[in-house]
């Protein structure tokens, strides 16, 4: 017999837009899946340290105080702290005070984490590819970002 609990709030959601959500969630986590296999044999880097790396090289000064990349990252800030400590470790970024505030910290990339991005680069992009942008015509990748943009923007700021 179905959960009541389940039942009852099934209900409350459309089964066309339950659809859809199910259908992205697992879009989203098969996808991350396979781009984080192939970018960690292809390239031996965690998919985590290859959007940290993006997100630091599309930087000014390849550069950014420790809370914006934890929000263009998705990571809490203590879970950004410690994927930085480790990237630290194998020297891909460094960290710093900041100037302006005795209380912020910058994470910013070396040379070697400017190096290792590129040379990952193409394994990334490849499977991105792959596995996503040749699945979409133009028209079609179009209309997704904008439907998948409504999504991130409906919801309450952190």
């Amino acid at each position: 017999m179905a959960d009541p609990t389940l039942t009852t709030t099934r209900t409350t959601v459309p089964d066309t837009q339950l659809a859809a959500w199910r259908a992205f969630l697992e879009a989203h986590a098969r996808a991350i899946e396979v781009l984080s296999r192939e970018l960690r044999e292809g390239a031996d880097l965690p998919l985590s340290w290859y959007d940290v790396l993006v997100h630091l090289s599309e930087a000014p000064d390849g550069q950014l105080r420790m809370q914006e990349l934890a929000d263009a990252v998705l990571l809490s800030k203590s879970g950004l702290t410690r994927l930085i400590d480790r990237m630290q470790r194998d020297g891909l970024v460094t960290r710093s005070a900041c100037p302006d505030d005795r209380r912020g910290t910058y994470a910013q990339l070396t040379t070697a984490g400017r190096d290792r991005l590129r040379d990952a680069a193409p394994t990334h992009l490849r499977g991105v590819r792959e596995h996503f942008a040749d699945l979409f015509d133009d028209d079609e990748a179009v209309q997704l970002q904008r439907l998948l943009q409504r999504v991130a923007e409906g919801q309450p700021p952190d």
